[in-house]
């Protein structure tokens, strides 16, 4: 089977289900009622991730990560209150942009490829939430220490052009 056709018949079954949930949430609500509305955005993200998975197009983990970690986010704010924690919390998106490209290359069975610019990706959120939640409001002895992902950054950034220089000259 095609991969279009593939993507198609994935594409309806998801909308079906969903359109029966959403369904069984209008008819019977006290079924549903743990529902809080950021599991409703994580829930998306994981049916991107299914999508994803069963259509064999892994492009699609990338919004999948995105989604499902900001519906993350929005969990933690709605369950603390603190909604103010926006100001440097939005620094964990491009990690979640990483996650994704490590499991798009997972699903396109591209691991190796996928991996290096993945975790790149997550060193940067890593550095920019320790960097901004230092300055807007994490106190905590721990976050003194942000500069090794700095260091791990700059590691990861020499190997990675020091074997592509190796296999160039193979």
């Amino acid at each position: 089977m095609n991969r279009n056709r593939r993507s198609s018949i994935v594409s309806g079954i998801i909308l079906i289900l969903l359109g029966l949930l959403f369904l069984a949430n209008e008819i019977f609500p006290e079924l549903f009622s743990f529902w809080e509305w950021p599991v409703l955005i994580i829930g998306m993200g994981f049916v991107f991730l299914l999508w994803a998975i069963l259509s064999g197009i892994g492009g699609l983990a990338v919004p999948a990560a995105i989604i499902g970690g900001i519906g993350g986010i929005f969990y933690y704010q709605n369950m603390t209150g603190n909604w103010e924690s926006w100001s440097y919390i939005w620094s964990l998106i491009p990690g979640f942009v990483g996650v994704g490209i490590i499991l798009s290359g997972i699903i396109d069975r591209s691991l190796k490829e996928a991996l290096s610019g993945g975790l790149t990706m997550i060193i940067i959120s890593g550095v920019l939430f320790f960097a901004f939640g230092t300055a807007f409001g994490i106190e905590n002895d721990f976050f003194q220490y942000w500069p090794i992902l700095l260091i791990a950054l700059g590691l990861i950034s020499l190997v990675r052009v020091l074997f592509s220089n190796k296999q160039k000259r193979a």
